[in-house]
């Protein structure tokens, strides 16, 4: 039995969906196996959200203009993009397949959205900001300074940390797993010890005006340019219009369909078979039931954890910098604003507060380098294991004979990227071009999961919510580029 779904892809095989319980070798998902279990894919996004946006993005903004006029495009931004993250979920949810696959069954077919997909998330992230940045953590942290400008030691110790997360991913059984366990401590680890200094350093006002600027609509301040604000809303909460790419791992973890298709296994982890194409379920009563509760988990998984813990990112980082701000007189500049907080602090309050400061950067920046270095193999391999018989031929259908060759090509590249340009520069860039990505697939997911079985479907306001990320991220993303080229579409 299966069911034509889209396009130039095979149809999807049908079967029932499986229970949460059969997934996670539990009895009961209560509030325990909730979190130990059933939690894990909004945590990868996390890891990679609280990092470029919310370390070195907001921060900068908020340091150089203050709340009031950027604090509602952040909240705004994550909002959007939690509801995008969702409807990206569904899919996935639904028939087991990663976004990049499913792109295929879009008219004219996956000949033209698959490899134009993989290619606009290289070309948004292999600039490699995310690990300059932490690179410059890094240097800081062993020498107690900041970097001079142009040092190359801050672009090797980017390089050691992308040798770090091939380490990782080849010591893993089941690759998603260790990046779930990596950012339960890192994400966890960062969000307390930002919590406890900002008690301790930001005045109740500051904390005051963070949370009125966050909730309280007003114009962009005066000065701000368009790629700023664009980047600051692309990046916070994750990657705008880009965000399918880590959409893929809720079929790793396991969610609804994505049990019967498969996995990327580590190379600790034994071969494990990744079916080149998805898996759906019959729309029957037994299946609408199961389908209502893997939704309700996404949304544990989503609002629960991702939103919540987004706006916690963002809200104590960009405080922590408005508190620099005030105390040294200065504002941060692209070059120095992985380390500006840290240095100020060191001032005032010490070494010690210089090292953890330090070390809380280094954690944010690393979590995003981690996720998203490996995004852009698994999205590759995802792509090329699906679409081409002859590469799964070549491979002896091994998706990781095709991973971890990839991985090492993509890390001698971006070690070359690096001595490029300023690092904050090449992030403002990934995060512009993540909007590019609002123009395009919004209107793919209303494609694609207005065909999925009827439980699985979409409601009316899920269109408008789809349609309002594409108007707010491709407003930004149009600007970005008139800017770019010269006279940009509206100056603050």
């Amino acid at each position: 039995m299966s069911q034509a779904l889209g396009v130039s892809r095979p149809d999807l095989a049908v079967t029932d969906l499986p229970q949460p319980e059969e997934v996670f070798g539990v009895r009961h998902i209560g509030v325990k196996e909730l979190f130990m279990y059933a939690v894990g894919p909004s945590l990868i996004a996390l890891g990679i959200s609280i990092g470029s946006g919310e370390w070195l993005l907001g921060p900068q903004a908020v340091g150089q203009y203050g709340f009031v006029g950027v604090g509602w495009v952040i909240t705004v931004s994550a909002v959007l993009q939690t509801f995008y993250n969702v409807e990206c979920a569904r899919y996935v949810m639904a028939t087991g397949e990663a976004p990049v696959v499913g792109w295929g069954r879009v008219p004219p077919g996956y000949r033209l959205w698959v490899p134009l997909s993989v290619f606009v998330v290289i070309f948004a992230f292999i600039a490699g900001g995310w690990a300059a940045s932490a690179g410059q953590g890094v240097y800081a942290l062993v020498h107690g300074t900041v970097p001079p400008a142009g040092a190359e030691e801050p672009r090797l110790w980017a390089i050691a940390l992308l040798v770090l997360v091939f380490l990782i991913t080849a010591a893993a059984r089941r690759i998603s797993r260790a990046l779930e366990l990596a950012n339960w401590g890192m994400v966890g680890a960062i969000l307390v010890a930002l919590l406890l200094i900002d008690l301790f350093v930001v005045p109740f006002a500051q904390w005051w005006e963070a949370i009125r600027g966050f909730v309280t609509p007003a114009a962009p301040p005066s000065g701000i340019t368009a790629t700023q604000l664009g980047a600051l809303a692309g990046f916070t909460a994750l990657a705008s219009g880009l965000n399918w790419y880590v959409m893929g791992h809720y079929r790793d973890k396991g969610y609804g369909m994505g049990f019967r298709t498969g996995f990327i296994a580590g190379l600790r982890g034994g071969r494990n078979e990744l079916l080149d194409s998805g898996v759906t379920f019959p729309d029957n009563v037994e299946n609408a039931a199961t389908w209502k509760r893997w939704y309700r988990l996404l949304m544990v998984d989503m609002w629960g954890v991702f939103f919540i813990g987004a706006m916690l990112g963002m809200l104590l980082p960009t405080i922590l910098m408005a508190r620099a701000v005030q105390l040294s007189g200065q504002r941060p500049t692209t070059a120095n604003v992985p380390t500006f907080v840290a240095s100020v602090l060191y001032e005032d309050y010490g070494r010690p507060m210089f090292v953890i400061v330090l070390i809380i950067g280094v954690l944010i920046l690393f979590s995003t380098q981690l996720g998203i270095f490996e995004a852009m193999v698994r999205v590759t391999t995802d792509a090329a294991h699906a679409t081409s018989p002859r590469l799964r031929g070549l491979i002896e259908g091994d998706p990781r004979r095709f991973y971890y060759p990839f991985m090492g090509a993509l890390l001698v590249v971006i070690a070359i990227v690096l001595h490029l340009a300023v690092p904050v520069e090449l992030v403002q860039w990934s995060a512009n071009m993540s909007n590019l990505g609002a123009l395009i697939y919004p209107f793919m997911l209303m494609y694609l999961n207005s065909r999925l079985p009827r439980p699985a479907r979409l409601h009316w306001w899920h269109y408008v919510v789809l349609v309002l990320n594409f108007l707010f991220f491709g407003f930004f993303f149009v600007n970005f580029v008139a800017d770019f080229l010269g006279e940009p579409l509206v100056t603050f």
